[in-house]
């Protein structure tokens, strides 16, 4: 039996095609359901349009549930301390991490990638440095649960890209500025006292401006510059040539706020390859917590070797350690 579909089913079928969101497919398709004669020639028709009105509300309600319940993507924190890198679509973030690292990462001159945090480990000196390649920050889109990733890292690097004009450098650092204050995320100077204002999450950060071998990266590094003046380290990088890795290795170490110390057993040398990693500021007892519990119950005294001290110099256990001292713990 024929269909005899009447001239307006097919007009509102036309508005299938250019319909963006669920709820407005499923809209459309309610409409062609009360439209269509209901005969025996028709039973098919209906019986499709009811199963993909089925499937995009059983899709609908799982993405509501979904952001309800806030899905999280939780990285364990390892090494001396974590980076997440952040960017906008094609700022260059994963071959930057490539290059840092030396590790093999999906890298393609299209935009989202990157569609799920991945850490990886950086090396400096003698510790290792956790880095999260993250999906870019857009505008259109970003994942419930990109804010958090932000938040729990040590500290940020965003990576902007030198290379376009539209939108420049400038429109695109302050977009991701915009769009993570929005959720209550503000970016510091990577040497700035983190504010204490309840609610918001102060991360500590350095601006990579990259691809600055390309040939509009001088005039929009300046204006770039410009823009940001002391408020934020601006450090000029190539993911391309590796230009600039070093000085930006080095200021991320610098941006975490560390220090090396390692542990003598007396009588022995001190290994200079496996170092523990402290905060500024921490002390013997400190120290003495790290390495094992009951070095802080029992500790009498430490010896120790470093730039500030004399060899062996004793001191006791509020001493204030500096990046490479050696210790040797005595209970």
């Amino acid at each position: 039996m024929p269909a005899n579909l009447p001239p307006q089913y097919f007009e509102t079928e036309k508005k299938l095609k250019t319909a963006a969101t669920a709820e407005e497919k499923i809209a459309i398709l309610e409409e062609l359901l009360a439209i269509i004669p209901k005969h025996k020639g028709t039973e098919k028709i209906q019986a499709m349009l009811k199963t993909k009105m089925s499937k995009l509300k059983s899709a609908t309600q799982k993405k509501t549930a979904t952001a309800k319940h806030g899905p999280s993507r939780k990285i364990r924190k390892s090494g001396a301390g974590q980076v997440v890198v952040v960017g906008a679509p094609n700022a260059g973030k994963s071959m930057l991490i490539q290059s840092l690292t030396g590790i093999n990462l999906q890298v393609s001159n299209y935009p989202f990638t990157t569609l799920e945090p991945l850490p990886v480990m950086m090396k400096f000196k003698n510790i290792q440095i956790q880095l999260v390649d993250t999906p870019p920050v857009s505008p259109d889109y970003m994942e419930t649960w990109y804010p958090d990733i932000i938040r729990v890292a040590d500290a940020s690097l965003i990576v902007i890209d030198l290379s376009v004009t539209q939108p420049n450098p400038v429109e695109t650092l302050q977009s991701i500025f915009d769009i993570l204050k929005a959720k209550r995320i503000e970016f510091i100077r990577d040497d700035q006292e983190r504010p204490s204002e309840i609610g918001w999450c102060y991360k500590k950060t350095l601006i990579g401006a990259n691809k600055n071998d390309s040939p509009l990266a001088a005039e929009n590094l300046d204006a770039l510059k410009k823009n940001l003046g002391s408020n934020y380290k601006c450090l000029s990088i190539s993911a391309q040539t590796s230009d600039g890795l070093e000085d930006l290795k080095n200021s991320i170490y610098s941006m975490l706020n560390i220090i090396r110390v390692y542990s003598k057993i007396p009588g022995k040398k001190a290994d200079l390859n496996d170092p523990f990693t402290l905060p500024v500021g921490s002390t013997v007892m400190d120290m003495a917590r790290t390495v094992h519990k009951d070095f802080s119950l029992k500790l009498k005294f430490a010896r120790i070797w470093g730039k500030n001290a004399y060899d062996g110099q004793r001191v006791n256990r509020n001493h204030v350690l500096e990046d490479e001292d050696i210790i040797e713990l005595h209970i």
